[in-house]
């Protein structure tokens, strides 16, 4: 009876939470990320039962099924639900609480060689967009959305919104957390605002020491006018390097 309660509860959520599904035997039949979570739940127990050669052999059977690879020794939570399924990749040592969604193309991954915990936890009620990586041995807190395409490489808050390449927060608790400094998103492109912003503000301050001159040399002048043309690119690099 518990088996079959657990069926019923995992055709619930996905009812729960996609819309496209439009009845419980659609979702049986139709759900290969479904199907890659039962099938999970088998190898796993295998897997605890240090049979680890056929728990492997087990999820590559699932995962040519279903296009989800999970690892044998993952720990899944209940009402896992995996849309669309494709391409999902599960770790080792991933754990994955109750209530969380997770799209196609998410990674659940390590980034080295390394032993003992080298995935990631994620917790309750987290929500994955298509083809975000999470990487490392790293917390996403519970209720927190990561958007899709980021690649996660450290740890999130509670009731946090991220996204980018690395990811950043921009939303907490409700909240719109503005960057004002470049530093905190931490990409090549934040190192660029930065050196550029630099270079305003040193012409900016030699601009202003030339105008403090009473009777500016032609030579002074025309390398005033230099200093003017080169910020007033800057400041439209500045200006778009903001805007994307």
């Amino acid at each position: 009876m518990e088996l079959f309660d657990r069926i019923r509860e995992d055709i619930r959520s996905v009812l729960d939470r996609d819309p496209a599904a439009r009845s419980r035997l659609e979702v049986l039949l139709c759900y290969p990320g479904l199907w890659a979570v039962w099938i999970h739940r088998v190898s796993h127990g295998l897997w605890r039962a240090h049979l680890p050669l056929p728990a492997r052999m087990l999820s590559q059977v699932g995962r040519f099924f279903t296009g989800v690879d999970i690892h044998p020794g993952a720990l899944l939570g209940p009402r896992l639900f995996i849309d669309h399924a494709a391409g999902v990749v599960i770790g080792e040592t991933a754990i994955v609480g109750s209530d969380v969604t997770i799209y196609q193309g998410v990674t659940l991954g390590g980034t080295g060689k390394g032993h003992g915990k080298r995935h990631p936890t994620v917790c309750n009620g987290v929500f994955i967009g298509n083809n975000a990586n999470i990487l490392g041995n790293i917390t996403v807190g519970a209720n927190s959305r990561v958007g899709a395409g980021s690649v996660v490489l450290t740890d999130v808050p509670p009731n946090s919104t991220v996204v980018g390449v690395p990811a950043h927060i921009v939303y907490r608790n409700g909240e719109r957390v503005l960057i004002t400094d470049p530093h905190d998103i931490k990409d090549p492109l934040s190192d660029a605002l930065i050196a550029l912003s630099t270079r305003v503000e040193q012409l900016e301050q030699q601009l202003g020491a030339q105008g403090q001159k009473a009777v500016p040399f032609a030579a002074e002048e025309a390398e005033r006018s230099a200093y003017r043309d080169e910020l007033e690119q800057l400041h439209g690099l500045v200006s778009m390097g903001e805007g994307i």
